[in-house]
């Protein structure tokens, strides 16, 4: 009982970010669950059976609070579950060694982003255009595809990556992602009870992860709605830079037999200037929401 209570809590605290900031849910829980002893093809089985329901309820809440770019769903909805089927079937066979680089590439990602927002100064941002069809779809099916085999990867991959196209709010990116993210659950779920069958998966597990997730995804949603674009964009870019230096840096220790503090300092001194990083936006957001004018002063003529 007390496990299902840490589940259910890992799940709100999970879906709290992932609401927030269009990932983590599944890399948090899939930690967890890795750590409890849980073979991957059935940690990954479990997150993605509770992100059916967790992702259907962020996906509402995100919708109430006009946080949904329905182009950028109806692009990659689709092609992000069906790759995602197919990577449940290949993670029976490894899914391991697309870590480093996937991790390299969204490291990069994560860097540009926050450089991006930073760059722009005390000037707000504005996002103009609209991402190509031709590209939403190819991302999708990376990014499908890395999610279940990875027991984690769709906010990853794709949050990141449209929000350096600089093209569409950082709150819609948020929305958008986690709202398609309920077909590609659906994907991955039936490709691996396919695969798996319903014996390897712990339903308690699920129903834990799912209740902490569905508590929290209106709170997330009401977040995003609040916090300014640059403080949505810098917090996503921030994280996608620790996770994946975490991962780099795990691969690197083990083959090169790195000190075991030399990791941990480097993700302190990240973890440092990612917070400097956050402090600077929020005190540029606070300085131009003073500056600004409160109200449109209405000048009356004077009668003659």
């Amino acid at each position: 009982m007390r496990t299902l209570i840490v589940l259910a809590l890992v799940g709100f605290g999970a879906q709290l970010v992932d609401g927030s900031l269009g990932m983590a849910y599944g890399v948090t829980s899939s930690t967890l669950l890795l750590a409890a002893g849980l073979t991957p093809a059935s940690v990954s089985a479990t997150v993605h059976l509770a992100e059916v329901g967790t992702t259907l309820a962020s996906g509402f809440s995100h919708w109430r609070f006009g946080n949904i770019d329905w182009r950028v769903v109806g692009f990659m909805a689709v092609p992000g579950g069906i790759a995602a089927f197919f990577g449940a079937h290949l993670l029976t066979v490894s899914g391991d060694a697309a870590a480093p680089v996937m991790s390299t590439i969204l490291l990069l990602l994560g860097v540009y982003v926050v450089w991006r927002f930073l760059s722009i100064g005390g000037r707000r941002p504005s996002f103009t255009g609209r991402v190509p069809a031709a590209f939403l779809v190819p991302l999708a099916a990376v990014a499908g595809f890395m999610d279940a085999i990875g027991g984690g990867g769709w906010g990853p991959v794709g949050t990141p990556t449209l929000l350096a196209s600089g093209k569409i709010a950082p709150r819609k990116v948020i929305g958008s992602i986690d709202t398609s993210e309920f077909v590609v659950s659906l994907g991955a779920s039936a490709g691996f009870l396919l695969a798996l069958g319903s014996q390897n998966i712990d339903y308690g597990m699920v129903v834990a992860l799912l209740i902490g997730g569905v508590a929290a995804a209106p709170l997330a949603a009401w977040l995003v709605r609040l916090l300014a674009p640059r403080i949505l964009a810098i917090g996503a870019g921030g994280l996608i830079i620790v996770t994946n230096a975490r991962t780099l840096l795990r691969v690197n220790a083990v083959q090169n037999s790195l000190p075991d503090a030399a990791p941990t300092l480097v993700l302190a001194g990240l973890a440092v200037l990612w917070a400097g990083a956050l402090v600077w936006v929020i005190r540029r957001e606070v300085a131009d929401r003073r500056a600004a004018p409160t109200r449109t002063e209405v000048r009356v003529p004077e009668k003659v």
